[in-house]
């Protein structure tokens, strides 16, 4: 555990949902040792995930949701490296958009504990960005990948199809702000924070949101 690492790989694509199309920075968040890590938000880019990878055992491709964005590279990157896709079953019907003939190999669920080079993620299902979303939380590395749903400044976006404000922030008031102040806050997009930094803020996402 104490030879656990992040590595931070920064893809570049598009996001298309509800007919419109943006360019995009991604977060590909690689968890592990010399030997085995995890890939979280497998995005745009397989071959290069595959390179920062590596020689080292890929045990699982996790999906923070199914927006293209985060899993347009999944289905190259598990044939590249054998590991299984895992995805939350409520956001299939966005994941059927952008791979409508490959499911996931296995779900995701609240609860959860996934284990790479002996470091525990914890699944923490945090709908609201996605009906599926997900933030994966490694109390022993001091950190939580949130995907879209927390960014430093507040909530992810919730105006477009299969996402609801209210939701989201019963998500992050139940699931996220709750774990340690400390806490590195590691986002799909952007720049990090922490729990700390961004607990203090709630009431102002919600005056602005609703």
């Amino acid at each position: 555990m104490a030879d656990t690492r992040i590595e931070n790989l920064v893809t570049s694509g598009t996001f298309s949902l509800d007919g419109g199309t943006w360019d995009v920075d991604n977060n590909v968040w690689i968890v592990g040792d010399d030997n085995e890590v995890v890939v979280i938000d497998a995005a745009h880019d397989a071959d290069a995930i595959a390179r920062a990878v590596g020689d080292r055992r890929l045990v699982a491709i996790v999906c923070t949701h199914a927006h293209n964005d985060h899993i347009d590279a999944a289905p190259a990157l598990a044939d590249l490296t054998g590991a299984p896709v895992l995805l939350h079953p409520e956001d299939l019907p966005l994941w059927r958009q952008t791979h409508p003939d490959r499911l996931p190999d296995g779900e995701l669920a609240d609860g959860q504990v996934l284990t790479v080079a002996g470091t525990g993620l914890t699944v923490l299902h945090t709908p609201g960005h996605a009906p599926g979303a997900v933030c994966v939380h490694a109390p022993d590395l001091d950190t939580v990948f949130t995907g879209d749903t927390l960014f430093a400044g507040g909530p992810g976006a919730t105006g477009r199809s299969f996402s609801h404000f209210p939701t989201i922030i019963d998500s992050i008031r139940k699931k996220l702000l709750t774990l340690p102040p400390g806490t590195v806050v590691r986002t799909g997009h952007g720049d990090a924070s922490t729990i700390g930094t961004e607990a203090p803020h709630l009431q102002e996402w919600i005056d602005r949101g609703h």
